[in-house]
């Protein structure tokens, strides 16, 4: 397809109206410029949303800075409607209004050559008759349009700026680049296919990719959650040493470095995981991975992860094959409160010697000398913790827009829930993957067994 034939749209307006910020949040790019000071935007610059094999361009623009004057200006050189675009076309041509009219010729560029136009507005602001000399300009260039009240900070002046605005433009619309939603971004790709109906074919299909990225973005997610799973839960630091008091005094090195490298390999995970969301200059907090001594030290470890009669119960139901008869559907929705007294007595047992994330040891090489040995997990919290917390970022990430630029904090997710709300057979499919995986066995196909898990927040 030909660029003159690709959805074009120019997002224009006074300063300060959230332009940037719409950009952002439709683009899916956290590297727009936004910022609360006036005239941030100095110059027309254009992202390209590809998505898949289709794609559209929205272009930020520097805000309006002379509207009465350039407007005057255009009056002068056009008599009659049918001479208004092209004074458009020579206002943007000349040098003298380049240099009178910086912004209004950089804005208005874009719009000569094809774009179609979104006006912003904040609709937390008052109505005030002077913007109607930079919607009488739009309304020259005589290309398809429509406007977007941005909320910024309330939505105290909505209804008056929709009257006002749909004198002028066809399609008028409320959208809040820091709260807009799948949903929201549909509807605003679907109004765009109304005001530029040539643009429908290409912009249906940027929407039917839009809805295959979120699912491709799930599967992956999965993957990379698998595939970190399989690693903390099996990794291990190890030196040689000529004698063993000389490998017990490596221990507390090995202990730190294991630790530090364990939490590297989960903050990488993580930053992969920015990444398949198009985040790539987003902060992020989340208290440390919680592995220094017993996971059951504090309360807030154990939201990331499983209580300790939830974990004695998916013992019981790891070790279900060497006769523990229980039903686990038994007892309602929630995760194995079905299990019977005997399986949760066999469960009991089967953690308690597991409390530590890790062990420290010592063993003797064949040909002489020692090794020292830190890891690898053996608390079966440990995959549920990972795993609570991979899904907190990714819950988060999938409620945020680009366009807002505060550090995410990722608040405590409650694993329980998201397993409880599985089917019988996906649990006790996890609960076994999870007992194997903490057991240093390998887990054939762990991406499917996870699956119905990252399925529901899709």
């Amino acid at each position: 397809m030909s660029a003159l034939t690709l959805p074009r749209f120019a997002v224009v307006g006074h300063p300060n109206k959230g332009k940037s910020s719409i950009v952002a949040a439709l683009a899916q790019n956290d590297s727009v410029a936004i910022s609360s000071r006036s005239g941030t935007t100095l110059q027309a610059d254009a992202f390209e949303i590809r998505v898949d094999d289709a794609s559209y361009t929205l272009v930020d623009t520097p805000g309006f800075q002379r509207p009465r004057r350039a407007l005057a200006w255009l009056n002068q050189h056009a008599s009659s409607a049918d001479q208004r675009r092209e004074a458009i076309a020579l206002f943007v041509s000349s040098d003298d209004c380049a240099a009178q009219f910086p912004d209004e010729v950089a804005l208005l560029k874009p719009i000569s050559e094809g774009a179609a136009i979104l006006y912003v507005v904040d609709g937390s602001r008052p109505y005030n008759p002077d913007y109607e000399a930079e919607m009488e300009i739009l309304r020259w260039c005589g290309q398809p349009s429509m406007a977007l009240i941005n909320p910024i900070e309330s939505e105290a002046h909505i209804d008056t700026w929709r009257q006002a605005l749909s004198q002028f433009f066809k399609v008028v619309r409320v959208f809040n680049p820091m709260l807009a939603d799948r949903l929201r971004r549909d509807e605003i790709l679907e109004a765009f296919a109304v005001i530029a109906p040539e643009w429908r074919t290409q912009i249906d299909l940027v929407r039917a990719n839009y809805t295959q990225q979120d699912l491709t973005r799930i599967a992956d997610a999965g993957l990379l959650l698998a595939e970190t799973l399989e690693l903390v839960c099996s990794y291990q630091l190890n030196q040689q040493t000529l004698s063993k008091s000389q490998a017990e005094k490596l221990k507390p090195v090995l202990k730190a470095r294991y630790f530090a490298e364990m939490r590297a390999i989960e903050s990488a995970a993580h930053r992969r995981l920015k990444e398949l969301f198009n985040y790539r200059n987003l902060d992020s907090e989340i208290i440390d991975l919680p592995i220094e001594g017993d996971l059951f030290d504090t309360e807030k470890w154990v939201v990331w992860g499983l209580d300790r009669q939830q974990l004695a119960l998916t013992a019981a139901i790891a070790g279900a094959g060497t006769g523990a008869a229980f039903d686990v559907t038994m007892g309602g929705s929630s995760l194995l409160l079905g299990a019977t007294t005997g399986a949760l007595l066999a469960g009991g047992g089967a953690w308690f010697g597991a409390d530590k994330i890790a062990r420290f040891k010592v063993m003797g090489l064949p040909l002489g000398g020692f090794e020292a040995r830190h890891g690898p997990c053996a608390n079966r919290n440990f995959p549920y913790v990972v795993t609570g917390r991979f899904l907190g970022l990714l819950e988060a990430l999938q409620n945020r827009t680009h366009a807002r630029r505060d550090i995410l904090t990722v608040t405590d997710a409650i694993l329980q829930d998201k397993i409880d709300a599985l089917q019988s057979h996906e649990r006790k499919a996890l609960t076994a993957a999870f007992h194997r995986l903490s057991s240093q066995k390998v887990v054939d196909d762990l991406p499917n067994t996870l699956r119905p898990l990252l399925d529901a927040m899709s």
